[in-house]
């Protein structure tokens, strides 16, 4: 199985900020949201999502904060969500954009935009100096999105290059840019 696509933003600087449509609200985790989380992921990001997965995915990890774990409510019901995380407790330089999902009936209003950009100013009022994030090949408009947040591919598998290309291709974007971030010999993959 090959591993998903990686995307980084090397700084944290010149965040843009993105309005929320009329009608929406932002905030942070409130105790009660498992069941809400998880109809978001298993209609975005995928099937199998149940309270206890939230639980040892999200809530048991000793990096988990309540506070970068962000919803867009519409009438007061969480319908998009994204978290700020880091891949370990001590990790104090490259936070991550976890787990961005929006439900099919509330897409096409920019709130994946809003979320992972309200993710990347929490990561850096919190003192992070770049981020990375991960997905799926598939997951087009959530791509277009990260590059428009100022992301990059980030070169961590040997089959990303061939990949990019066709995520690339399927974009319409004519052609990878020359500054592809290179993992590979940094990580020795």
């Amino acid at each position: 199985m090959t591993p998903q696509l990686s995307m980084r933003r090397e700084n944290l600087e010149g965040l843009r900020e993105q309005p929320l449509p009329e009608g929406y609200a932002l905030r942070s985790y409130r105790e009660g949201d498992a069941k809400a989380w998880c109809a978001i992921m298993n209609e975005s990001i995928g099937k199998g999502w149940t309270g206890e997965r939230f639980g040892e995915e999200m809530l048991d990890p000793s990096q988990f904060d309540p506070e970068g774990l962000f919803f867009i409510t519409c009438e007061d019901n969480p319908i998009a969500t994204a978290a700020s995380w880091r891949d370990s407790v001590g990790e104090r330089e490259i936070g991550r954009v976890h787990m961005v999902g929006v439900l099919k009936a509330h897409r096409g209003k920019k709130l994946g935009r809003v979320l992972t950009l309200k993710v990347l100013h929490y990561l850096k009022q919190h003192g992070f100096r770049s981020a990375e994030l991960s997905t799926d090949d598939s997951r087009l408009p959530a791509i277009r999105i990260y590059l428009d947040c100022g992301f990059e591919p980030n070169l961590i598998h040997k089959s990303h290059r061939a990949r990019w290309a066709e995520v690339y291709e399927a974009l319409g974007i004519p052609a990878i840019p020359e500054g592809f971030r290179n993992g590979l010999s940094e990580r020795g993959t």
